[in-house]
């Protein structure tokens, strides 16, 4: 790590660290992209490597997946292997020889993984996400003496608990350093690039993740749609001539609702998806062979004009309704699968950034459901403390569900990374 250099932010919090200002809890917020997260690692190494061997330490996230790809590879390839070593399987590392403890926050139930610990230390990563009571049950784990929380987080909603009980609370003034990054601090990325997250970037999500606001989300969700449907327009003879995956969403409907359908194509290079047709289908008084009969029809017309679908993507909820759509789909050689049902606001947030940065097209004429879905979907305002998109019968949720499902298994793939 000696030959690291560091933006003058970065420079900033080690100054802090090498002064003995860190305090017991130490949170670094603000932008994507702005160095928090590769410095915050560094932080947590060197600190380590001063602490006691016979401590133990805690290295958590939202899900240990998330930890391994946002934080235990970095720091791998930052120390060395021969310096840090995990395993996921045993939930267990060894920093410079500290036993690290690896966890995922991802419920309310997280926090009686902790319990009757007792830790030196523990790195967050977006800290944000985890529950409530898992932060309020870690702190209290953090008994050993000498004990410091190091984390990193984006912005949220204004009433989140981090902001309004720790971040914002006089109490903790002796207890708590707050450091901000935007990411125009991260003086090594390229200005071309910047530019481009910065476009790809809209709304509350702008506000939030690029100037490091916490904001709440009002109004409509896909504003910079709304602002120019045209614009999205892309005619069938202008499309690929073949994609990486042609895919299906399928939402069925329940009672006052409707079934939808959506099929895209993503891209070779992953990096752009093509809304080509979507459709609704009303549910009331159809039978299940009445329904597998249209999705067949669908399906026929998407493989006739654009290529072998890769997948039908169903709502998982419907098993007994999956089960014979993969009969009814068989003679067509198209797989059914389940849908991942990725959180709702990671959905939103990906096509939102797609939208913004050039990457989402629709063909004219095919996907009038899913302008008119786009255009109509709002955030609940009667929620407070979280972002819900308002699922009232109002809007067309059905089909904003069934176009996700197409798309959902490919996120890692369409976003830049972040970090």
């Amino acid at each position: 790590m000696d030959k690291l250099k560091f933006t003058e932010k970065q420079n900033e919090l080690i100054r802090v660290f090498k002064q003995d200002k860190l305090k017991r809890l130490n949170v670094l917020e603000g932008s994507v992209r702005s160095g928090k997260t590769w410095i915050s690692l560094i932080l947590w190494a060197i600190w380590v490597a001063t602490r006691p061997k016979d401590y133990l330490y805690m290295m958590c996230a939202k899900s240990l997946q998330t930890l391994k790809r946002n934080c235990l590879l970095p720091m791998q390839e930052l120390v060395g292997e021969k310096y840090f070593k995990f395993s996921l399987s045993t939930k267990e590392g060894v920093l410079f020889g500290r036993k690290i403890m690896l966890e995922g926050a991802n419920d309310m139930r997280s926090e009686s993984k902790i319990r009757g610990i007792t830790l030196g230390g523990a790195y967050c990563d977006e800290l944000t996400l985890f529950p409530k009571d898992f932060f309020v049950m870690l702190l209290s784990r953090l008994s050993a003496p000498g004990a410091k929380l190091i984390a990193t987080t984006n912005p949220d909603v204004p009433t989140h608990w981090l902001l309004t009980e720790y971040l914002k609370n006089e109490k903790l003034t002796d207890d708590l350093f707050r450091m901000f990054f935007h990411i125009d601090d991260n003086t090594t990325l390229p200005d071309d690039y910047v530019a481009s997250l910065k476009k790809e970037y809209t709304g509350v999500y702008y506000d939030r993740f690029i100037l490091g606001k916490w904001v709440v989300a009002n109004g409509a969700i896909y504003k910079v749609f709304s602002d120019s449907p045209r614009s999205y327009d892309i005619k069938s003879s202008d499309l690929p001539s073949s994609f990486e995956y042609l895919n299906v969403g399928l939402d069925f409907g329940g009672n006052g609702s409707q079934h939808a359908l959506c099929a895209t194509g993503i891209s070779h290079d992953m990096r752009k998806i093509y809304a080509l047709k979507s459709e609704r289908i009303s549910a009331a008084d159809m039978t299940p062979q009445a329904l597998y009969k249209r999705v067949c029809d669908f399906c026929e017309d998407i493989q006739k004009r654009y290529g072998k679908v890769s997948a039908v993507y169903a709502d998982s909820a419907e098993q007994t309704l999956i089960a014979g759509l993969r009969q009814a789909l068989r003679p067509l050689g198209i797989i059914v699968k389940n849908s991942m049902k990725r959180e709702i606001n990671d959905r939103i947030r990906t096509t939102t950034m797609l939208m913004a940065g050039g990457r989402f097209y629709l063909v004219s004429g095919e996907c009038q459901t899913l302008i008119d879905a786009f255009q109509g979907a709002v955030w609940d305002d009667k929620v407070i403390g979280k972002e819900v998109r308002l699922d009232d019968g109002t809007s067309d949720i059905d089909t904003l569900d069934a176009f996700e499902y197409s798309f959902e298994r490919h996120i890692p793939q369409l976003i830049r990374s972040e970090k």
